[in-house]
């Protein structure tokens, strides 16, 4: 089949509206699942580029050729910086891509996930497996609970919180801001640590530095890190780290060699490293 044959063939495509003045397409070869949840919008497509594609309300969470860099950062940034981490709460992440790295780390004996919407594990399960695979282990807790309720009710219960979260709209937007972010760090033990995705410092400068700007009104250690991800605004993103006391940049742990595709100890130390401009990003922030 030539090229041309090809594109006749195969014609329709997903677009992810990044921005006003930004998108991203994929070529469709076929709508797995296009439902309406009670909560947002879910689409589940096979690409030709980057395999089957998860979408609420039109932005892209994962997609099976890609997420494993996201899922990797912000599990083992935290986990790794903490010399010993026992219990591990997930913010959204329903998917399970959170938690499925997080059980990598043998001293975690229970790790939380708490998704307020459960057709989006539902989907994960149907089309994404192995980003799903260890849902079920018995460590694993599954909630389905408005995590800005659930963290309200915890005080001194993790070592690590992963805020796994959409976009910052609609019921989403409150894991952006202090009131959650103390509530965090009250459930939090001593040595705790939390990292939350922040979005892309090309697209959503604006949300960068409100979001550390927040974190650091709450942490007395706070640190910005960064990451590839390709089918993310501009494949640039950022992970905002809180912490009581220990410096996030510094892995205290180490995981088992080949069982990490994109983090590694000199990863984790060089995603500290900002570029210039993104320094003078979250200086201001703090003025």
């Amino acid at each position: 089949m030539d090229v041309q044959q090809e594109r006749r063939d195969y014609d329709l495509w997903f677009t992810e509206y990044q921005t006003r003045d930004l998108r991203l397409g994929l070529r469709i070869k076929r709508v797995l699942r296009n439902i309406q949840t009670a909560y947002q919008h879910l689409l589940v497509v096979e690409t030709q580029q980057y395999g089957n594609l998860l979408a609420l309300d039109g932005a892209i969470q994962i997609t099976e050729a890609d997420e494993f860099a996201y899922h990797e950062m912000m599990a083992h940034i935290p986990s790794c910086a903490h010399p010993s981490p026992k219990r591990a709460l997930v913010v959204g992440g329903g998917d399970g891509g959170v938690i499925r790295e997080l059980l990598k780390h043998d001293s975690i004996e229970e790790a939380v996930l708490v998704d307020i919407d459960p057709e989006v594990t539902r989907a994960s399960r149907d089309f994404f497996p192995k980003v799903s695979k260890a849902l079920d282990e018995d460590r694993v807790t599954l909630l389905t609970a408005d995590a800005l309720a659930y963290i309200k009710g915890q005080s001194g219960s993790f070592d690590i919180v992963v805020v796994d979260s959409t976009d910052p709209v609609d019921f989403a937007a409150g894991l952006f801001r202090a009131p959650f972010y103390r509530d965090v760090a009250k459930a939090l033990r001593p040595e705790g640590i939390m990292i939350a995705q922040t979005e892309s410092p090309f697209a959503e400068p604006e949300l960068v530095q409100g979001a550390y700007r927040e974190l650091s009104t709450v942490f007395p250690v706070t640190a910005l890190c960064w990451g590839a991800l390709p089918t993310y605004p501009t494949g640039m993103w950022t992970y905002a780290v809180g912490s009581k006391v220990l410096d996030p940049g510094e892995p205290r742990r180490t995981l088992p060699a080949r069982s990490t595709r994109y983090y590694s100890s000199s990863v984790h130390r060089a995603a500290f490293v900002l570029p210039p401009f993104l320094s003078d990003m979250i200086r201001t922030s703090r003025e």
